[in-house]
C-alpha cells in the first residue's frame, strides 16, 4: 500500500477513536476531578435517646434493722403451797386462759384446816351473841341501879372482845380458804403453755425456785431491735437542719427470716434511753399483732421503720446511673441545646428501682435513661420522654425509701 493511502486511512480513524476519550473526559468532569474518587458520605442523623425529666416528690426514709421476737407477757407457774401433784389439768403446748386450772395438789389437809377454822368462827360468833345480850341487859339495869357501873362496863368490854374474836376467826378462815384454793394451781395469764417440768405424783414446795411450767402470751408479740447511736445522731441533725420532717405513727413492716413480708404491721412501742457501751447501740421495741402465732419467741426477723420524711426528694432511675471503678456515680444529662453532658451525682439509697439523689441534679433536668450506649458527652441527640413505668411505680404520698446501708451495696446499672 502506498504511503499516501495509509495517511488517508489514519486521518479517517483518528476522529473515531478520539470520541470515546472525549466522552470519558466529560463524565469525569461531571462526577469530579478524579473518576476513581469515592462519593462523599451522607450526614448521620442525631441518635435518639429516652430521657426522664426530674421532679421533686415526698418520700419516707426508712431503716431496716435486725431483731428478735419476744413474748408480750411471760409467767412462770410456781406453787404457793406444798403438796403432792394429784393431776395435770392442761395439754402441754396448748392455749390456756387466765385462771384456768393447771395442777391439782393433794388438799385433804387444807380442807380439814378449813373445817377447823369455820368451827372456830362459829364458836366466836356464839360467844359474841351471848356477850351482846348480856351487855344489853346490863345497860337497862344500870339505869335503875340494879347493877353497878363496874359490872356494866365489864359486860360491854366482854362484848367488844367477843367481836374481836369473831374478826380473828373470820380472818383465819379466809386465810385457810386461800391456802386451800392454792392447792389448785391456775394460769396467771392467757397464752400458750410449754411443757410441764413435773409429773403426776411429784412433790412440790411453796415458792420453789424451779417453775412447774411457763405460759407466754404471743398475741401481740414484741420485736426487739438495735440501732446504732451514730444513726440516731445523724437523724437528729437532719431533723434540726430541716432536711427531714418528723414522722409519727408510721407502721413498721416486719420481714421474716426468708425475706417474706409478714402479714401484720407493727407499731413502735418505745426506744431505750441508754446506749450500750459495748456495742454503741440502743434498743427499740415494736409491738406486732400475731393472731396465728406465726412469730414465735426467739425468731430472727428484720423490721423496716420510718426515720423521717423528705418532702423535696429527687429520684432518678437506676438504669440512668453509671458507676466507675472508683465507685463514683454519674448520669448523662441532655441540655437545652440538645447536647449530652456527663454529670457527676451523689446518691444515698434506693427507693424501689430509683436512686435518691443527694447532689448534682436539680428538678427539671433531663436524664438519659435509655440509649446510653449510643451517646458520648457533647453529642447532639434527639430526645423522647420516658414512659411512666421508667420513672418508677408511684407509692402514694410518701414512697418508702430503704436504709442507706442496703442501697450502697447494690451496683448501679445502665
Amino acid at each position: 500500500m502506498s504511503v499516501n493511502r495509509l495517511r488517508g486511512v489514519s486521518r479517517f480513524l483518528c476522529p473515531v477513536f478520539a470520541l470515546p476519550l472525549v466522552l470519558v473526559a466529560g463524565l469525569a468532569a461531571c462526577t469530579g476531578d478524579d473518576p476513581g474518587a469515592t462519593p462523599p458520605a451522607a450526614a448521620m442523623p442525631a441518635p435518639e435517646v429516652t430521657v426522664m425529666t426530674l421532679k421533686t416528690e415526698p418520700v419516707l426514709l426508712t431503716r431496716e434493722l435486725p431483731g428478735r421476737t419476744n413474748p408480750f407477757l411471760v409467767a412462770e407457774v410456781r406453787p404457793q403451797v406444798s403438796g403432792l401433784v394429784e393431776d395435770l389439768l392442761f395439754t402441754e403446748g396448748g392455749l390456756v386462759k387466765e385462771g384456768q386450772p393447771l395442777y391439782q395438789l393433794d388438799d385433804d389437809t387444807y380442807r380439814a384446816d378449813v373445817k377447823s377454822a369455820r368451827a372456830t368462827l362459829v364458836r366466836a360468833q356464839a360467844t359474841l351473841k351471848a356477850a351482846t345480850l348480856t351487855a344489853k341487859r346490863f345497860a337497862d339495869l344500870v339505869k335503875v341501879n340494879a347493877v353497878s357501873q363496874q359490872e356494866y362496863e365489864n359486860a360491854a368490854a366482854a362484848r367488844a372482845q367477843a367481836e374481836a374474836d369473831v374478826g380473828v376467826a373470820q380472818a383465819s378462815l379466809d386465810r385457810i380458804n386461800l391456802v386451800n384454793d392454792h392447792a389448785r394451781i391456775t394460769s396467771p395469764i392467757s397464752g400458750r403453755i410449754g411443757r410441764s417440768a413435773i409429773t403426776k405424783g411429784a412433790l412440790v414446795t411453796a415458792n420453789q425456785s424451779a417453775p412447774l411450767a411457763t405460759v407466754q402470751q404471743l398475741d401481740p408479740i414484741y420485736v426487739d431491735l438495735t440501732q446504732s447511736s451514730s444513726e440516731l445522731l445523724q437523724l437528729r441533725k437532719d431533723l434540726a437542719a430541716g432536711r427531714l420532717t418528723q414522722t409519727r405513727d408510721v407502721p413498721v413492716k416486719i420481714l421474716l427470716e426468708d425475706g417474706t413480708p409478714y402479714t401484720h404491721e407493727g407499731k413502735l412501742a418505745f426506744s431505750e434511753v441508754t446506749v450500750d457501751p459495748g456495742t454503741g447501740s440502743f434498743a427499740l421495741r415494736v409491738v406486732v399483732d400475731n393472731p396465728d402465732h406465726i412469730l414465735l419467741p426467739g425468731m430472727y426477723v428484720r423490721a423496716v421503720l420510718g426515720n423521717g420524711a423528705r418532702q423535696d426528694a429527687i429520684l432518678v432511675p437506676q438504669q440512668g446511673v453509671a458507676r466507675n471503678a472508683k465507685g463514683e456515680t454519674s448520669v448523662m444529662v441532655v441540655g437545652q441545646d440538645g447536647k449530652v453532658e456527663s454529670r457527676p451525682v451523689q446518691t444515698s439509697r434506693t427507693i424501689g428501682d430509683r436512686w435518691l439523689v443527694e447532689g448534682g441534679l436539680a428538678a427539671g433536668e433531663r436524664v438519659v435513661v435509655e440509649g446510653l450506649q449510643k451517646v458520648r458527652p457533647g453529642m447532639q441527640v434527639t430526645v423522647t420522654e420516658a414512659a411512666q413505668t421508667l420513672a418508677g411505680k408511684p407509692a402514694g404520698p410518701l414512697a418508702a425509701a430503704p436504709e442507706a446501708g442496703a442501697s450502697a451495696s447494690r451496683s448501679a446499672t445502665r
